[in-house]
């Protein structure tokens, strides 16, 4: 597919769509068995959909979108893109204030929900907007006012004479796709605004990346949130490559979905993986004799061979046989058909990328922002170097400014931030990004060495990384949450929320694990003193973003007093 010369992400689906059979399964839901889409179900309730659509809005006009992962998430998306529309994806997790100050900042037309859940959320608010002219919903809403709320079914169902030619689109490559809001690990969330070229640029490097891997019917698994930037653009990759996609019905039954739709491409964050490292680490502390000694073999056989790092001829042959007697049996638990991971959306730890490679889960790491549409870069199947991020994808110019920072310039590239034009002048500078990000550029590989934003300043200048402790200290058996803190303060210290049967650990064998992390860290590095609470960070509480980051202002806000007391 020649996607540089494509206009629009509309004009990607509807290229596709006519190569395709048209009555083969293309959107499939996990949560509901029944609620599927071929390729010509989708096209249908694209063109219906907009035909609504065009009632309320006029070119550029925003519409927010606020559901869980569902195959009417993407008509919807693609619907308002073709009624010259802008779609503002929006977290289920919001509460009503988050909804309110979205709400007005960019001062929708039309806002999507799921269902009822939603609607309870923002009904006190809509009564109060009056540039909202229409909730639409994709389940029926009990007690609503019908005349403000309709379900999509209604107006699907008041469509049946539909023009089935391809509709004709005028927008171009360079026109606003999407306002994608940041997670707000810093503050408040800014409107990020991405056009229909830059995230067609991410489509085109993602082709290429995948292309070793797709098959005649390539399967996706999907469930980081759909207003991510980046799992956004995967839904539209997945157009690129004609992919069948599956959506998950929660990140809590996300291995038992693999194993319904045996998933050969997943995407996910740096958290799912780190958690499924320690899953499988403990897993494999069980294991005893024949099987413990081939464990232990795998690892060690695979390790090398993803830091290539020459195996012997019998090396090679065993490793061979690991294959099938090992890699192929964990395989078999997430569906047995996987081809690869892709970690996004944050830095993924050194040493999970090596064991995860190592076992027979191939995962490759990339590297982005939202915005960047979202991706920069990322680790090539044929080539993986797990402490790198990859190299660029085409189109994509990335260098090093003098103080290390990672620059970014292309098409990916936002437009700017939703009406701040004075913050959106702070990052865009003579059309480079300044990513906030600190990095090197090695054999066309570039490696991400810290956070400019992320970093703990001593009372003498220095420079700490808190991600990099944090990820050592993640690795204790008794840890399952972690947050280092200490800027401007005379030493380190410490909050864990511990595993739940590891509740009951006794400080002395706490200090005695940290004492062997601190010896691999320097003297300014080194954790003095820690504070355990027993609440963990999560979405509900504010503590996590909806993608699985530390909101870490909000941690150290909530523990401020706790942490003053470790001085």
């Amino acid at each position: 597919m020649q996607i540089k010369s494509i206009n629009n992400l509309v004009e990607l689906f509807f290229i596709q769509y006519e190569k395709q059979d048209k009555n083969k399964i293309f959107l499939n839901s996990l949560k509901d068995l029944n609620n599927k889409y071929s390729w010509h179900d989708t096209f249908l309730n694209i063109v219906k959909l907009s035909k609504e659509i065009s009632k309320y809005i006029n070119k550029g006009d925003r519409c927010l979108l606020i559901s869980e992962n569902r195959p009417e998430w993407m008509i919807t998306d693609l619907s308002i893109m073709l009624a010259n529309g802008i779609t503002v994806p929006t977290y289920t997790t919001y509460v009503e204030r988050d909804y309110e100050y979205i709400i007005d900042d960019c001062t929708p037309s039309i806002i999507f929900i799921s269902g009822s859940k939603q609607y309870e959320k923002i009904k006190n608010i809509i009564s109060k907007k009056n540039f909202i002219k229409k909730i639409i919903s994709f389940d029926y809403i009990e007690n609503s006012n019908i005349n403000f709320c309709i379900d999509l079914k209604k107006i699907l169902n008041s469509y049946e004479n539909i023009n089935t030619e391809i509709p004709k689109l005028e927008t171009s490559r360079s026109d606003p796709a999407c306002i994608i809001y940041t997670s707000g690990t810093q503050g408040n969330p800014k409107g990020v605004v991405l056009s229909h070229g830059g995230i067609l640029n991410n489509c085109e490097g993602g082709f290429e990346l995948l292309k070793p891997l797709l098959s005649d019917e390539t399967r996706f698994l999907t469930w980081l949130p759909l207003s991510h930037s980046y799992e956004h653009t995967v839904q539209f990759i997945q157009i690129a490559v004609a992919g069948k996609v599956f959506y998950a019905e929660s990140i809590d039954k996300l291995i038992k979905n693999m194993s319904d739709c045996s998933p050969q491409i997943m995407t996910a964050v740096p958290r799912f993986y780190q958690n499924l490292y320690q899953k499988i680490n403990a897993n494999f502390s069980k294991t005893t004799g024949l099987k413990k000694a081939l464990i232990s073999k795998t690892v060690f056989l695979g390790s090398k061979k993803i830091q290539k790092k020459k195996l012997t001829f019998l090396e090679k042959f065993i490793d061979k046989i690991l294959d099938k007697l090992v890699r192929r049996k964990i395989k078999k638990q997430f569906g047995g058909s996987l081809i690869t991971f892709v970690s996004g959306g944050g830095a993924l730890d050194k040493d999970v990328g090596i064991f995860l490679n190592a076992i027979g889960l191939p995962t490759l790491q990339g590297y982005g922002l939202t915005e960047t549409s979202p991706v920069v870069s990322c680790n090539p199947i044929n080539d993986i170097r797990v402490d790198t991020v990859g190299p660029a994808f085409k189109g994509n110019q990335v260098k090093i400014a003098d103080d290390g920072e990672i620059l970014v310039k292309g098409e990916n590239v936002m437009l700017g931030y939703w009406k701040k034009e004075e913050e959106t002048k702070k990052v865009l500078k003579n059309g480079w990004l300044y990513t906030g990000d600190i990095g090197v550029i090695e054999n066309n590989y570039l490696k991400i060495t810290d956070r400019k934003k992320d970093i703990i300043i001593t009372p003498g200048g220095d420079n700490i990384s808190p991600v990099k402790i944090e990820n050592d200290l993640v690795k204790l058996d008794f840890v399952e949450q972690v947050l280092v803190y200490g800027d401007n303060k005379p030493y380190l210290v410490a909050l864990f929320v511990l595993v739940e049967d590891k509740k009951e650990i006794q400080k002395e064998e706490i200090e005695e694990k940290l004492k062997k992390i601190n010896k691999n860290l320097s003297n300014i590095e080194k954790i003095k003193k820690y504070l355990i609470v027993n609440e963990k960070f999560s979405i509900e509480n504010g503590m996590m973003t909806p993608t699985l980051k530390l909101k870490r202002y909000k941690i150290i806000q909530k523990y401020k007093k706790d942490f003053e007391k470790l001085y």
